[in-house]
């Protein structure tokens, strides 16, 4: 029985790869775009989520927390989810940025709200679907009933693609780019009270994007409690506690 268990699988991968020429992106096997290795790999990553700042860090950042380094199969999946649209990894992408939530999230039990930073409408219409909406989506459904999405955050027009951008000019580009317009930020109180807010990202990088989603968010009056990701770059350092960054 035990080897019937691990051969369907297989079966069901060949079968995949058969009819859609599909392949796993983080090991190129032949089958699911995430096999059942691959996915183990992903939920072992889930459990190991922590503090990550960035280095350096913007003035006043919350604490944000991701499961691990940007590259391997955490590179692979956030590319292949949003480049390349493969909407399948939406799930464990979604799994691993509620590893992070988890973490984030402890000090403060209660309900949660999470807000993911927007992208550009054009963006959007290009990739045809939201990467970062999707995966908190996900996020949320596996944390149970009292986690949230809160989609109050939008783009000012002029914000140009952050690639190439070192930290002074992604915040340049990024200052005062988001706004939390009062309509949206009013349903959210009205929906979730008394609820700590969390930013969700894909990537954490020089930390400029999530700093300037959590001002948007303080600027219309909503506390942030933290920020999470799935990745953070290997600038990234992992902090002694989540109090602070490194000194």
């Amino acid at each position: 029985m035990a080897t019937a268990g691990r051969t369907l699988p297989l079966l069901a991968d060949g079968f995949v790869d058969l009819v859609l020429g599909s392949r796993c992106v983080g090991c190129g096997r032949p089958g699911r775009p995430c096999c059942p290795a691959c996915r183990e790999a992903v939920r072992a990553c889930a459990e190991e989520a922590g503090p990550h700042w960035p280095t350096p860090c913007p003035a006043g950042l919350v604490p944000p927390y991701a499961v691990g380094e940007y590259g391997g199969l955490l590179r692979a999946l956030v590319l292949a989810h949003k480049e390349r649209r493969v909407l399948a990894l939406a799930r464990p992408l979604g799994e691993l940025l509620a590893g992070s939530v988890a973490v984030a999230a402890a000090s403060a039990p209660g309900p949660v709200v999470l807000v993911p930073v927007p992208s550009r409408a054009s963006t959007v219409r290009r990739r045809g679907h939201d990467p970062m909406l999707a995966m908190t989506r996900v996020a949320a459904g596996l944390l149970g009933p009292e986690v949230q999405v809160g989609r109050v955050l939008r783009l000012r027009p002029g914000v140009v693609d952050q690639a190439g951008l070192d930290a002074a000019g992604r915040a340049v580009n990024l200052a005062g780019s988001m706004t939390a317009p009062a309509a949206g930020v009013r349903r959210l109180a009205r929906r979730c009270p008394r609820a700590h807010v969390v930013v969700c990202d894909d990537v954490l990088t020089t930390g400029a994007t999530v700093r300037e989603a959590q001002r948007a968010l303080e600027a219309a009056g909503v506390p942030v409690h933290a920020a999470a990701v799935v990745a953070a770059t290997r600038r990234r350092t992992r902090a002694p506690s989540a109090g602070g960054p490194p000194t």
